[in-house]
């Protein structure tokens, strides 16, 4: 069992088990689905002030901060018991060009010159780290939610601001890797 845990699960399981999770949402009454949600549920539950977008009920949303839990709790069990290191194979063309830009760690997950406390020091590591989580933050919060919530929650809801948004973050994504990444990376 262990074995077949620490392979890649084909797109035809993985698949059809995140788009069941619509369906049992929406069975159970929920419309609400993603990562984003939860820090305002978060926020909701430790700072119960007079700020109007944080006065709901959050205690019937709580089940969203189990679906969070878990994902940590399966994120640590996946890359300390299920990953192994030597396994990871990373495409012989893409090494090519991040060694172009100066990033030769190819031993784990994200490489050490661009994730890593001394990376925070350089200009290309603050842009990467401090600048992307900022935008991730603000977009996430200026959209109204995050990728998972509006692409499988908003668009199996039919909700045009869904679909916008969707569209919005391939086109983004498509921009971030082919044009402004290769610039940050120069730097």
């Amino acid at each position: 069992m262990i074995d077949y845990l620490k392979q890649p699960w084909p797109w035809y399981i993985a698949g059809p088990v995140i788009g069941l999770i619509v369906p049992a949402l929406l069975l159970l009454g929920n419309k609400h689905f993603g990562i984003s949600a939860n820090l305002r549920h978060i926020c909701a539950a430790c700072f119960p002030r007079n700020i109007s977008f944080f006065k709901y009920d959050w205690r019937k949303e709580s089940w969203n901060l189990f679906f969070v839990a878990g994902i940590l709790v399966g994120g640590f069990l996946a890359a300390y018991y299920l990953s192994d290191p030597n396994s990871l194979q990373v495409s012989p063309a893409l090494m090519a060009d991040l060694e172009h830009f100066g990033i030769r760690d190819h031993g784990g997950l994200l490489p050490a010159e661009l994730f890593s406390w001394s990376a925070l020091g350089t200009l290309r590591g603050l842009i990467m780290l401090v600048g992307g989580g900022f935008l991730v933050g603000f977009g996430t919060r200026y959209a109204g939610g995050c990728t998972s919530g509006h692409a499988i929650m908003g668009l199996s809801n039919l909700q045009w601001p869904s679909l916008i948004a969707t569209i919005c973050f391939m086109v983004g994504g498509f921009i971030m890797a082919n044009l402004i990444l290769p610039f940050i990376l120069s730097l």
